[in-house]
């Protein structure tokens, strides 16, 4: 997660024809019992678009590459709180905290084009004429004109409904984006159509450059047109580097409908996704996007809660299909890491890896409910590395950004091993794993990898050296040399595990011996994990709170980062007496029971210490996402309930209603799964900690190539604020006392039956309950 300024204090593929084509059935008896009618009206895109959740509001399909939405000055695209829109414009991401995307911005306007800075021209607009759901977009601009949006999976779809005039326009802005642009062109190719290439570069810090090719074609010829190079307009131009204006004569027929497809290989690809994907109506592809995201969402159906509860939930649901985003064009080509074109034969290509948000969440959700998507995704991912050399660690289209720190590449397809994704591709995957574990890119790589391996291999941590200089951008592992031991480690035990998984015997027990690389930070003279320099003596301030060396974080966030071996952990801390009150200090226990959401608000996100100097749980960013779940390795299963259900509370159905950023629906996927009462406790293998759903049923819809049985329902009646803790449960009607369940549980079982009450019970005490150590 890349943190931006925090208004409220310490805050933070599918193919075409199924888009186009698919035919949506009446809701289910269960999507009705639960209240939802259509469960796309439950979604509410605006959550998220105000004090830095970084969501945006506008149209997308499930996973597609095109995200159509207004633009209104915020550097990652929209911000609730303003009232004049730039443009829309194509990519966006839901919850980055730098500006990326922003492409090709378009507006329609009246009367001459004299301004061609987005900020001058910008139109004024009210919330109260405004609306959005999934795949749809419509807002009223105070200019008198009407503007709608939806999309395909490689289209934007835009109908603007004019006043009554013959100096109608739309702008499409090439030169000016929410990322610094390199170059623009625009050709007006014909009386109905548009071409530009837009290469562009930037996110948070610099990157290599990438090309986006757009095609624009209008349902009706426009009357006049004209292109800008910087802000001198020329009517009746065909070519420029600015943008590009199209007049229409709106006096009686006062809408303009267009298509506009997107590719990242050439003109040909747009030209090629324009004809797969356009041709229709703007009616009957907003009708298309919306049945596809309710088939997605109806995989998921729930029973009980109140109605506020159900829209959080499903506007969780909907942002966790975002991304990541289709990279090959209708006709399989994409642009790979090498800069050369590839074409996808088999899978779908996928590219904008948040990998380090991602890996911890929402990764397990999709191999849970999207298995076929994620599968596609996993093998883009080892496609990057047999094109361009190396495994991605952030990549945004085709580009490296190496923002972030660790090897979240590891987890992420060591996941998709253990969840049966990878048939075919097991040893590919594992040869790219390998080299990334135990090498550091060549000098002449965009890619970082694990940048401190060699310091790490060599003495059994990742050394802190603030500021040391490196030729390439994005974030230095040196710089957070504590946290990006912590990482390492927790991939090695991943590695291991698939290791031992494909018989390759010694590799696993050389990695699982690097897995326990997380005691060699651990400073015993304060009972944290802590920073060492080059020299390996310990450094920075010893009081944790005011860490040195960990990622957007500090050695208290940090202390439970270590799901391979919590036993280890807990014992090095003076076993679970100690823990459980070192847990209860962490999340101001006392407070949280006696009022959940105060604590969580007051506490852990208002709390009196500044982001990076905290002792307090921080339920707005990565590292802290486990946490909640440690409570099942300390005997006291009930508190895991307990802080899980008050972290809930931060999670609204207003705009700001996200508890951080989103970062690639990493957030959305951590309230989906705690509210279901399954949550991945040691990411990149296949276990999945147990807690009370918040809801009296969950049925789930299973792909049966993966999940046999084809469904999971989740139960637990009456389950309420009051009635939260587990009394006992049952798996398939027998006796269940384990607090965790693997992927081969859940690919066996067809119900999960908790009994709930008011107070905690003894239920997953016993020894052997929770979930054991790895390797």
């Amino acid at each position: 997660m890349r943190w931006t300024q925090r208004i409220r204090g310490a805050g933070t593929a599918v193919a075409a024809a199924a888009l186009l084509g698919a035919a949506l059935t009446a809701p289910t008896a269960h999507a009705a019992a639960s209240g939802a009618g259509r469960l796309t009206d439950l979604v509410n895109p605006f959550i998220g678009t105000e004090n830095e959740g970084n969501t945006y509001p506008g149209a997308a399909v499930p996973f597609g590459m095109v995200q159509f939405s207004p633009d209104t000055g915020h550097n990652t695209g929209y911000d609730y709180t303003q009232d004049h829109i730039r443009g829309f414009s194509l990519v966006h991401l839901s919850g980055v905290g730098c500006g990326l995307g922003g492409d090709l911005p378009v507006l329609p306007t009246t009367g001459d084009v004299t301004e061609t800075d987005y900020a001058t021209y910008a139109a004024g607009f009210s919330h109260d004429h405004e609306q959005a759901s999934p795949g749809y977009y419509k807002v009223g601009l105070d200019s008198g004109i009407e503007a709608e949006l939806t999309a395909t999976a490689r289209t934007g779809v835009q109908r603007y409904t004019f006043p009554a005039t013959d100096k109608a326009n739309v702008l499409l802005n090439a030169a000016q984006s929410l990322h610094r642009t390199v170059s623009t062109k625009v050709e007006v190719l014909d009386n109905r159509t548009v071409r530009t290439a837009i290469t562009g570069r930037g996110f948070c810090q610099d990157t290599e450059p990438y090309t986006v090719y757009t095609i624009t074609r209008f349902d009706r010829p426009f009357t006049a047109y004209g292109t800008w190079n910087g802000s001198t307009v020329t009517a009746g131009a065909k070519t420029g580097t600015g943008g590009a204006y199209l007049r229409f004569d709106t006096t009686e027929d006062r809408t303009v409908e267009a298509t506009t497809a997107l590719s990242y290989v050439d003109a040909h690809g747009a030209a090629v996704n324009l004809r797969a994907e356009g041709g229709r109506s703007f009616d009957a592809v907003r009708d298309a996007a919306r049945r596809a995201w309710e088939d997605r969402l109806d995989d998921v159906r729930v029973q009980g809660g109140g109605d506020t509860l159900r829209r959080t939930f499903y506007s969780s649901l909907y942002r966790s299909f975002l991304a990541p985003n289709i990279g090959s064009d209708a006709d399989g080509r994409y642009t790979g890491w090498d800069r050369k074109i590839h074409r996808a034969q088999g899978f779908t290509y996928y590219q904008n890896w948040s990998l380090w948000d991602t890996y911890r969440t929402q990764t397990q959700l999709l191999s849970l409910l999207a298995p076929r998507e994620a599968r596609d995704m996993a093998i883009s991912v080892i496609k990057i590395d047999e094109e361009s050399g190396w495994l991605p660690k952030w990549g945004y289209g085709t580009v490296e950004t190496n923002i972030m720190t660790g090897d979240p590449v590891t987890p992420f397809l060591t996941n998709a091993y253990q969840q049966g994704l990878l048939k075919g591709w097991e040893e590919r995957a594992y040869r790219a794993l390998k080299k990334n574990a135990d090498g550091v890119p060549p000098a002449d790589s965009p890619a970082v990898g694990r940048e401190a391996n060699k310091e790490y291999l060599a003495n059994g941590f990742a050394p802190y050296i603030k500021g040391r200089p490196h030729a390439k951008p994005g974030d230095s592992d040196y710089d957070h040399g504590a946290s990006a031991t912590l990482e390492y480690a927790l991939s090695d035990a991943m590695l291991a595990e698939m290791a031992r998984g494909l018989g390759h015997d010694a590799d696993a027990a050389r990695y699982a011996a690097r897995a326990q690389n997380y005691r060699r930070i651990f400073d015993s003279s304060t009972g944290f994990f802590r920073a060492r320099d080059a020299s390996g003596a310990f450094t920075g301030p010893a009081d944790p709170a005011q860490s040195e060396g960990f990622h957007e974080g500090t050695a208290w966030q940090y202390q439970w980062l270590v799901p391979q071996d919590l036993p280890g952990m807990i014992s090095l801390i003076g076993g679970e007496q100690a823990a459980n009150s070192r847990l209860d200090s962490f999340f101001a226990y006392d407070q949280l029971v006696k009022d959940p959401a105060k604590t969580a608000r007051e506490v852990w996100v208002n709390g009196p210490y500044a982001y990076y100097n905290a002792d307090k749980y921080n339920p707005q960013n990565e590292p802290d996402l486990i946490a909640p779940y440690t409570y099942l390795s300390t005997g006291q299963p009930w508190k895991t309930t307990d802080v899980v259900h008050a972290a809930l509370t931060l999670f609204t159905d207003t705009p700001t209603g996200m508890t951080g950023n989103d970062d690639l629906g990493t957030m959305s996927a951590w309230n989906v799964l705690s509210s279901i009462g399954v949550f991945p406790v040691q990411p990149g293998y296949a276990t999945w900690g147990l807690s009370t759903p918040v809801f009296d049923r969950v049925d789930l819809t299973l792909d049966r190539r993966y999940y046999p049985r084809g469904s999971l329902t989740i139960t637990a009646p009456g389950t309420s604020d009051a009635r939260r803790y587990i009394q006992s449960a049952r798996v398939d009607g027998s006796a269940y006392g384990r607090t965790y369940l693997t992927t081969d549980d859940l690919r066996r079982m067809r119900s999960l039956a908790f009994t709930v009450g008011t107070e905690p019970s003894r239920w997953g005490t016993a020894a052997q309950a929770a979930p054991p150590a790895l390797n």
